[in-house]
């Protein structure tokens, strides 16, 4: 919603032969949608406001056997495609996630990234900003994704850890650290 001045680097990172890239709108007033078209996404949809409705959306105009989901705020490095091909080479992995960065300096970031890290390790819970991807014959079966109000990173999680595996990738998934400079680090 409203990503405008965002979703031309999450759409540079993806161009990528093979990956499809989706770009799901609520209705912005700002131009995403255009943007997303003119920078030559393959598909651009709305749905309603919320990063659930707009991932079951996105979702299920998916053709391929994987979906990814990026945030606009985020970009993932070179060579993601391939580390998320070798994650599912192995049949027990259902889905995963990559490490996430902010792309701000100071010492406060590195220690949430850190933290972020521990809790994707220990606890098995990497968040939406890490770049989420599933097989997508799971969401078929769970029948998309549940329309929660919060946490819907979290529900799609324990998808993955239901069908097997959490891989958790070393490559990096940077996503701006905007929010915490609007309303603080915690």
């Amino acid at each position: 919603l409203n990503e405008q001045t965002q979703i031309g680097a999450a759409l540079e990172c993806t161009r990528v032969p093979g990956v499809e890239r989706i770009v799901v709108d609520a209705n912005s007033s700002d131009g995403t949608s255009q943007t997303a078209r003119f920078l030559r996404a393959e598909k651009v949809i709305q749905a309603l406001p919320g990063r659930a409705h707009q991932m079951d959306a996105g979702y299920r105009e998916a053709t391929g056997e994987v979906v990814l989901f990026l945030h606009a705020d985020t970009r993932l490095e070179p060579g993601w495609s391939e580390a998320v091909l070798r994650a599912l080479d192995d049949p027990d992995v259902a889905g995963g996630a990559f490490e996430l960065r902010f792309d701000a300096p100071g010492f406060l970031y590195r220690w949430i990234e850190r933290g972020v890290g521990l809790r994707s390790r220990l606890g098995g819970l990497p968040y939406g900003d890490q770049a989420l991807f599933v097989r997508k014959r799971l969401l078929d079966r769970a029948g998309g994704i549940d329309p929660v109000p919060i946490f819907e990173d979290l529900d799609l999680v324990g998808l993955i850890k239901r069908g097997g595996r959490l891989a958790l990738l070393r490559e990096r998934a940077w996503t701006s650290a905007r929010r915490y400079a609007r309303n603080g680090l915690f």
